[in-house]
């Protein structure tokens, strides 16, 4: 199958476009991440791929050259042992380089400038960043078949997995082998730079309040301080506790993000009902906004001037570990543009695909609240995982 030929020249045409906008003079960008060379080729090798200004792009790959070829409909694809072999087709090379530099090992850049001794570099990352943001038809039907799967997961299929003295760690496997069956693309990436992820967050109780590198709302203490992954051996399933799982679901490389929470086997306080609903407001009102034209700084503004102080405490977090936004951007990742969030200013446009999550931590109960996946419509925000409310009763 693989991504379409069409697709992929349409996506070169409108970087190139947006370079000769950021910079009329520009000469070459070089892409070393697997994950935008996945965009621009549709398939990930070792190797790199090449955008002159004035000439074809070329994509040079040292492993697997073959498999390359046999995945990607990109127009150029050759075989290289060493930068060097790429150099030696430069009749001069550039004074300046449009990298990745979010994600360059400074190791990596040094090899590069080895053969490539330019003068400076410049940021590709935002350029390509933002054209990622807006989704084409293809990449939409994509995230949509992922949505649709993602919602019968989390709101059909977990509340019949849950039974009392299961581990996290234990929901999180089964979990797992059933997303592999309905066709999970079996990891859930994550842009930030040096950032794992396992499925995602899965808390019984207050195990989600638990403080985590990680940045976003919720933690866990995860399998070991070696591997804060996924769920705890040691912390079981009892009557009573709030389930809370935040689990990116994707196919053929597109993510959705969702999260759900369950009542197992009882009833919670009246004062986290009362925080959950609140935040489902939230996202309602928000996914009224995911409107072309809308800044994601006038969102956060808007909700944030909107809370008495009493809710934002704990709100988006618990204690110390409160995060500064209330949505991003998703797609060949987790976390992609934009970020609902106060320094986001540029507008939003029509089919940005963004999750939206507010939560709030609950003392001696755990997180609530939501997040679903919506693309960007003159309408406002369209859902693709689902509009159940949370706090699934399970017995």
């Amino acid at each position: 199958m693989g991504v379409p030929y069409n697709e992929l020249e349409n996506r070169m045409k409108r970087f190139r476009a947006e370079m000769d906008k950021k910079d009329p003079q520009w000469e070459i960008a070089v892409i070393f991440t697997k994950i935008d060379q996945y965009y621009f080729t549709g398939t990930m090798q070792d190797g790199i791929l090449v955008i002159p200004a004035d000439d074809d792009p070329t994509f040079w790959v040292r492993r697997s050259y073959e498999r390359a070829l046999e995945e990607s409909k990109f127009k150029d694809i050759r075989h290289m042992n060493t930068f060097r072999d790429i150099s030696q087709t430069f009749e001069k090379i550039p004074d300046t380089i449009y990298l990745e530099t979010e994600a360059m090992p400074l190791a990596l850049y040094e090899r590069f400038t080895k053969y490539f001794p330019i003068k400076e570099y410049k940021k590709a990352d935002r350029i390509i960043g933002m054209l990622r943001a807006i989704k084409s038809k293809y990449e939409l039907r994509i995230m949509r078949k992922s949505g649709k799967i993602h919602q019968h997961i989390l709101e059909e299929i977990v509340p019949e997995l849950l039974y009392e003295g299961m581990s996290e760690a234990e929901l999180g496997a089964e979990l797992f082998q059933i997303m592999i069956e309905e066709g999970y693309h079996g990891i859930t990436r994550f842009g930030m730079f040096d950032t794992e992820m396992l499925l995602g967050h899965i808390g019984f109780g207050d195990t989600p309040l638990y403080p985590s590198y990680f940045n976003g709302a919720s933690g866990n203490r995860g399998l070991s301080p070696a591997a804060p992954l996924l769920g705890s051996r040691q912390r079981k399933l009892k009557k009573g506790d709030l389930v809370y799982v935040d689990i990116g679901f994707g196919i053929e490389g597109y993510h959705t993000d969702k999260t759900m929470t369950y009542i197992f086997k009882g009833e919670i306080p009246e004062k986290a009902e009362k925080a959950h609903n609140k935040c489902l407001e939230i996202q309602e009102k928000i996914s009224k906004m995911l409107k072309p034209g809308t800044s994601p700084a006038g969102i956060y503004k808007t909700i944030m001037d909107g809370l008495d102080d009493e809710f934002r405490k704990n709100f988006m977090g618990f204690g110390e570990n409160q995060v500064k936004f209330l949505g991003h951007g998703i797609g060949l990742v987790i976390d992609e543009v934009p970020v609902i969030a106060e320094k986001f200013k540029d507008p939003l446009e029509e089919n940005m695909t963004l999750a939206i999550e507010p939560k709030k931590g609950i003392q001696g109960v755990g997180m609530v609240g939501t997040e679903n996946t919506f693309i960007v419509t003159r309408k406002g925000g369209k859902c693709i995982t689902g509009e159940n409310p949370g706090l699934i009763p399970t017995t």
